[in-house]
């Protein structure tokens, strides 16, 4: 009996044990499924906040780098090309403090696209004969690279006469056969209109504007300052020949001196049969009948051309020499083409200084560039850019 009991009361002790094993696996489950729950919830929760986070705006990190690029040319007096200059050999300063700059070799060989501006209204439909037979001397400015060329026609107003082409022949043949545009001669519109197109080509070319104009502008909105602004945002190169609008002008009111035309059917002041170019200006009509009979009132006339054009502008020279292009002065064909041969000869010595600027004032930006080698030397170059606002900041 007693070795029975002993038996029961053993196997009571090992039930008890076991019990106490699975209530401990039961409370120790538990504690970790609550363990788990928690960390499910608070995982659910984080969650959410990362989606209300990534549904609210994000600030935006912009990083801004601007790389102001002066393409410079050095010759003597006599315009011999000074060769071999090395960026220690400059001094460019950036509204009057020093910037350290470098060269950038071999940009003559980097692709190009050019835009040629060509003025057909205005005083420029005079000139229309002189555009033909340019083949090769554009073809010779382009030189051996890749390149893009359009060509852009203006008078009031700028017009896209043929797009983006690899194809100089293309655009030769579409300067040899150019329409006379309206009086207009919207020289700064044109350029602004030229910039807009360069915007449109890969940022690994290089960019150029090739403007044939009168010099001075008649009846652009865009102003001076903001053409200038925009060459020197897209680093572009300006290279201008124009013909002067004073002796265009002039020329044009001294011919009439031996006009041998007879004049309206119904007399000098009759609207009726009158030359076109006196349409909607009958005042200007009756200023040349009356200097028909007095001739002292044409000489007046051209004088007064004279002076006018005289206190205005010179928009074409202007805009080259603060952008660091070339300006031509042409009267004809020939001498057209002999500036065009200058030019083609000057583009590859050229030296492309560029510099980070050590003060990013928003605004215009006063550039001043010179060479230690000597005094003598003369250096062209731009001589301003212009940091935005967004730049700046």
């Amino acid at each position: 009996m007693e070795v029975s009991r002993v038996e029961d009361l053993a196997e009571a002790e090992v039930a008890r044990s076991r019990r106490g094993v699975m209530i401990r696996s039961v409370c120790a489950l538990t504690l970790l499924l609550a363990v788990a729950a928690s960390a499910c919830l608070r995982a659910q929760e984080n969650d959410k906040k990362k989606d209300k986070q990534s549904d609210a705006p994000q600030a935006a990190l912009t990083v801004r780098a601007t790389l102001v690029m002066v393409p410079t040319l050095v010759t003597t007096k006599s315009g011999k090309v000074i060769f071999e200059l090395t960026a220690n050999d400059f001094v460019v300063t950036d509204n009057g403090v020093p910037q350290k700059v470098t060269i950038d070799p071999d940009t003559d060989s980097q692709p190009l696209a050019l835009v040629i501006v060509v003025e057909t209204g205005g005083a420029g439909a005079r000139h229309l004969g002189d555009y033909q037979h340019l083949d090769s001397m554009l073809d010779a400015l382009v030189g051996n690279v890749e390149h893009r060329v359009a060509l852009v026609g203006f008078d009031s107003t700028p017009h896209l006469l043929t797009p983006f082409t690899p194809q100089m022949a293309d655009v030769s043949q579409q300067l040899s056969s150019l329409r006379e545009g309206d009086p207009g001669a919207a020289i700064l519109d044109a350029v602004a209109f030229a910039v807009a197109q360069l915007r449109t080509q890969p940022a690994s070319y290089r960019r150029a504007i090739l403007l044939l104009s009168e010099t001075i502008d008649q009846g652009s909105s865009t102003t001076l300052s903001e053409a200038l602004r925009l060459i020197s945002n897209t680093n572009t190169a300006m290279y201008s020949f124009a013909f002067s609008s004073t002796r265009s002008a002039v020329s044009h009111e001294a011919s009439k001196f031996t006009n041998d035309t007879p004049g309206p059917a119904h007399g000098c002041f009759s609207r009726e049969g009158a030359d076109p170019e006196y349409e909607g200006h009958y005042s200007k009509q009756v200023l040349d009948c009356i200097s028909q009979l007095a001739p002292p009132v044409r000489l007046a006339t051209m004088m007064f051309l004279t002076a006018r054009n005289g206190l205005r502008n010179q928009t074409a020279e202007s805009i080259a020499d603060l952008a660091g292009g070339e300006f031509f002065h042409f009267h004809n064909a020939k001498d057209l083409k002999e500036h065009l041969i200058e030019v083609s000869n000057d583009v590859p010595n050229y030296y492309v200084l560029s510099f980070r600027p050590t003060a990013l004032t928003p605004g215009l930006h006063a550039l001043h560039v010179e060479t230690k080698v000597g005094s003598h030397l003369v250096v062209k170059a731009r001589r301003e850019y212009w940091i935005d606002e967004e730049s700046g900041r």
